[in-house]
Formats: structure tokens, C-alpha cells, sequence
């Protein structure tokens, strides 16, 4: 198997992109999950975890049911505290939420404000940051065409698509201008062709504004497509294992096709790869 899979620590970067390049480089900006473990309910959830995630990397999560993954994202905004162990950011212990980091759910519907248009919706961040009213109506625009929804934004939620719905939630935690975007399986309940869409529109604005990204998915080909590494979990860690089973990176140059990429062999190298990760740990 060619696979790469390297120990932590150890990951080779690849060339520097765009996106590395605004988010610019260095630990200042690191996020580092220092031995962490998480009990709940008298059982261990996340044990020994230990990984560091670079300023503008894409990160996607995969592994079986129950083992961890969106508790991963809540160890990352600060709503849960690990038992033991220690998350930074730039150095800095990560004790509660943080306005420059954003969260797309993936119940769009249950995020959005059903009595607020499309541009209501966005402005909504925009006012929680205190933004100017006379600024608001520039950057909701900026936003929306974007992600593709300019000529939506006196329609309500209720009368977009669920891809639009999504693009709308995306946009909204856009207008944060989050350092770090965690996405906890945005487009599990879109049909194929609107996932693949969205796949290659948040590929390019995170690519466009630098944003660090931890993506969770049960897709292994959205994983690959989308992520710079892909971190495999272990369930059911108990107290003798790590956790991180995996740390695999993703050498398949950017820009990635939706049809090309995926016929390439190195892809389809590491889809079986993760596919028989996945397959032994359902045992």
C-alpha cells in the first residue's frame, strides 16, 4: 500500500499554496492538541490524542460511527473541556468559544432564522460583530455572490433548496471572518451533484481567504478530495491506545477535479487505504 502515512509530528508540508501563503506561516498559529482525553459518563471518548493542525491546513476527520469525531469539534470551539490534556491555539489554551472561529452544522435547516430573508440571515453575524449598518449591505452582497445566492437575498429560507440553504449557512459563518472553520459534515444530506458542488466552492474560498479548516465526514472520498491530511480516529480507544490511528497526507495537486482526481491512482491508493481502516475497525 502507498499510501502515506506518517508519525505525528512529522507530516511532510506540501508546497506552499495560496491559501498557506495568507494564512501565512508559523506557530503563532498553530492549533495543538497536547494529550488529550475526554471522559464521559464514566467512559473514555478521545484518548491520547495528540496532533497539530498548520495555519490554512485542511484537515478532514474520518472514522467509524462513535468514534469522536464531532466531539473533536467541541473539544476545538472550547464548549467541552478535556479531562486531561490541553488544546492551544497560537500558544494559548483554548478555554471557551471564540468569534474567529465558526461552525457549519450540517442540519442547515435548524441553523438558519426562518423569519430572517437570505440577507437577514448573513447580517446576523455581521451585527453580532458590531459591524456598521451603513458597511452591512457591501459585505452581505460580497458574501452571497460568493457562494452563489446574489439574486436570493429577499427570499427566505424556506424557499431555497437545501444546497442553497447550505451555501447560505456557509456564508454566514463567512462574514465572521473565522481564523478557523469547523464543519461537522455540512453536505451529508445533499444529493451527489450538490455536494460535489459545494465541495469545489469551499475548496475555493478557503483556498481565497486562508482559513484553517477541521472537516468532519464518513465520506473517505470527500475526505480525500477536500483535505490537505486526513486523520483517521479509533473508536473505542479505552485507555491503552491513542486515539489517532492515523495521520495521512494528501499529495494530489490543487486545483482537484471532481472526475479527474478521483480517477487518479494515487487517489484511489489512498481510498483503499483508509476504506480498509475503516472496514477493520467496524470488526
Amino acid at each position: 500500500m502507498n499510501a502515506q502515512v506518517v508519525p505525528l509530528g512529522q507530516q511532510p508540508r506540501q508546497a506552499s499554496s495560496p491559501r498557506r501563503q495568507a494564512a501565512g506561516a508559523g506557530a503563532s498559529k498553530q492549533i495543538r492538541f497536547d494529550r488529550v482525553c475526554l471522559d464521559l459518563g464514566g467512559r473514555r471518548i478521545i484518548n491520547d490524542l495528540d496532533f497539530v493542525m498548520e495555519p490554512g491546513e485542511f484537515v478532514c476527520v474520518v472514522g467509524p460511527s462513535g468514534c469522536g469525531k464531532t466531539t473533536l469539534l467541541r473539544l476545538l470551539t472550547g464548549l467541552v473541556k478535556p479531562s486531561t490534556g490541553a488544546i492551544t491555539r497560537g500558544g494559548v489554551e483554548i478555554s471557551g468559544p471564540s468569534r474567529d472561529v465558526a461552525i457549519v452544522f450540517q442540519d442547515y435547516g435548524k441553523a438558519l432564522l426562518p423569519w430572517r430573508t437570505v440577507a437577514g440571515n448573513v447580517s446576523l453575524a455581521l451585527e453580532a460583530m458590531a459591524v456598521p449598518k451603513e458597511e452591512r449591505a457591501g459585505r452581505i452582497a460580497d458574501l452571497l455572490r460568493k457562494v452563489g445566492l446574489a439574486s436570493h437575498a429577499e427570499k427566505y429560507p424556506s424557499q431555497l433548496s437545501g444546497g442553497m440553504q447550505q451555501r447560505l449557512q456557509i456564508a454566514r459563518c463567512l462574514a465572521q471572518e473565522p481564523a478557523v472553520l469547523l464543519m461537522d459534515e455540512p453536505f451529508g444530506a445533499l444529493d451527489a451533484m450538490t455536494r460535489q458542488g459545494l465541495q469545489d466552492e469551499v475548496a475555493g474560498l478557503v483556498e481565497e481567504l486562508g482559513t484553517t479548516v477541521l472537516f468532519i465526514t464518513h465520506d473517505l472520498d470527500e475526505a480525500i478530495y477536500l483535505g490537505d491530511r486526513v486523520i483517521a480516529l479509533r473508536a473505542n480507544p479505552g485507555r491503552d491506545s491513542s486515539s489517532l490511528a492515523q495521520s495521512i497526507a494528501i499529495d494530489i495537486a490543487r486545483p482537484r477535479d471532481q472526475l479527474a482526481t478521483r480517477e487518479e491512482p494515487e487517489f484511489l491508493r489512498l481510498r483503499r487505504h483508509l476504506f480498509d481502516f475503516i472496514q477493520e475497525h467496524h470488526k
